[in-house]
């Protein structure tokens, strides 16, 4: 199967990657599987895939987990090494292209003192939900890749994002 299929199948085609990688065959080999289930494992037991209920948690903390996915990834392609191409391929490009964003604006916006201000706090929770339903499909991308038998994203009361929206 090419990337181009694999992230249709994902309905992820609103990821700007380059016509020749798209082209490449998908194959994930064992340390793209071992990468897949580590991040897997992360996503599943952070904010990032896991609903923020009004009046719980702190957008504070919740910008730092999400920002902590950045060091994480790179902690976790460092360890599996040049075999986890096909991870790293996909979690570069999600961070790059959906959590980057995020964070840049929200960090600017916590400096200025939004944290502080009631709408924009409710803006920041709107924003991350609209981040975690990324985020929980590239949770599930993960899985695949990982060879997860039973996805764990409705292990709860069905996808925590899916709850919120």
């Amino acid at each position: 199967m090419k990337w181009k299929k694999w992230l249709e199948n994902w309905e992820m085609t609103g990821l700007k990657i380059s016509v020749p990688y798209l082209e490449m065959e998908w194959a994930p080999r064992d340390a793209d599987r071992a990468a897949a289930w580590s991040m897997y494992v992360e996503l599943l037991t952070r904010v990032s895939t896991q609903r923020l209920s009004d009046g719980d948690g702190d957008e504070a903390t919740a910008l730092d987990s999400i920002y902590s996915l950045f060091a994480l990834t790179r902690e976790i392609m460092r360890a599996q090494g040049v075999d986890c191409m096909e991870f790293s391929k996909l979690a570069i490009v999600i961070l790059n292209q959906r959590v980057r964003p995020f964070t840049a604006k929200w960090h600017r916006l916590k400096l200025e003192g939004a944290f502080n201000d009631p709408m924009q706090c409710q803006q920041f929770r709107e924003d991350l939900r609209t981040l975690q339903k990324t985020l929980s499909v590239y949770t599930g991308m993960l899985g695949e890749i990982a060879g997860v038998e039973e996805d764990l994203r409705n292990l709860e009361w069905g996808s925590p994002v899916e709850q919120g929206s």
